[in-house]
């Protein structure tokens, strides 16, 4: 007798949210000064204020085009109500869990422009197994300022089923580059560093900020530590060690959720042609939590 529970994705619901495929959404912005100066207070930072023309850090874009579904339209996870322009998946946990992000060469995002973003539903994928039931998301974000293209990025939304009591945790991996690290910074993920990402981006997804929610609805042990957050901190670390570097490219995947219940930290190795660095976070335990890998202009 099998002990993978029966999918809540039946054949016809997924070809009903696969009709998602190729809607499109687009979405103005302008590039204000204030959440650049604010976020590099989160992270720590002691860089200048920033004024019209100042060029927006890897991953700084994500302060802006930020949905602002009116209170009335929020589910019960502080998400807005699914069924929007993303599909109305029926599996409960909600995760960002990695992306790829290309920039132009010569046309940086800066402070003062107005940007397009026009997002698009690419594919939608389900799974199945030991690990419990997953559905991916694909979302292409294109965007552009008046000379252009400026930045692609496809973003990856996993959806997974409610926990189950007893079921197979994803096996620990140790980093690739375990002990090899060149750069190296700790990062104790406290609960106003997690309040202060939420409110920056607008995020009010309660896994980042209700304890009681997150361990006995979703079923984690603690609050979860942004991925994005993560993500921005790996591309930080870069920055701090390489500060006249350029990003052309970044890649990146979550492959263990962090909690707020230990320090964590994040690591850096750049390659021996210095074309590219590998970055990793992780855990308390030393397990793997993110990998990355940034392309230098």
């Amino acid at each position: 007798m099998s002990d993978i529970p029966p999918p809540t994705i039946d054949d016809k619901q997924l070809a009903h949210l696969r009709s998602w495929i190729g809607k499109s959404e687009t979405t103005p912005d302008l590039i204000t000064p204030a959440p650049v100066r604010s976020l590099s207070a989160t992270l720590d930072r002691d860089d200048a204020a920033p004024g019209a023309g100042t060029v927006i850090a890897p991953l700084w874009h994500w302060l802006y085009f930020l949905p602002h579904a009116r209170q009335s339209e929020i589910g019960a996870d502080g998400h807005p109500t699914r069924g929007g322009f993303l599909p109305p998946v029926p599996l409960p946990r909600r995760m960002w869990a990695g992306g790829r992000l290309v920039w132009e060469t010569g046309n940086p995002l800066e402070v003062g422009q107005s940007v397009e973003r026009v997002s698009t539903i690419r594919s939608v994928d389900h799974k199945a197994g030991r690990s419990g039931e997953l559905l991916f998301v694909l979302v292409e974000h294109r965007f552009s300022n008046e000379r252009g293209l400026a930045l692609t990025e496809e973003h990856d939304i996993v959806y997974r089923a409610a926990a189950a009591p007893g079921a197979p945790e994803p096996v620990p991996q140790r980093p690739p580059q375990d002990g090899q690290a060149a750069w190296s910074r700790r990062i104790v993920p406290d609960d106003v560093l997690l309040f202060r990402y939420s409110a920056l981006t607008f995020n009010g997804h309660r896994i980042h900020y209700d304890r009681k929610y997150v361990t006995e609805v979703e079923g984690y042990p603690g609050l979860i530590v942004h991925g994005p957050l993560i993500a921005t901190l790996l591309l930080d670390l870069l920055r701090r060690h390489l500060p006249g570097a350029a990003v052309r490219a970044f890649s990146f995947k979550a492959v263990r959720p962090t909690f707020d219940l230990n320090a964590f930290s994040v690591h850096g190795r750049p390659s021996a042609d210095g074309r590219t660095v590998l970055l990793w976070a992780q855990d308390h335990d030393g397990w793997l939590t993110m990998q990355g890998t940034a392309e230098l202009a």
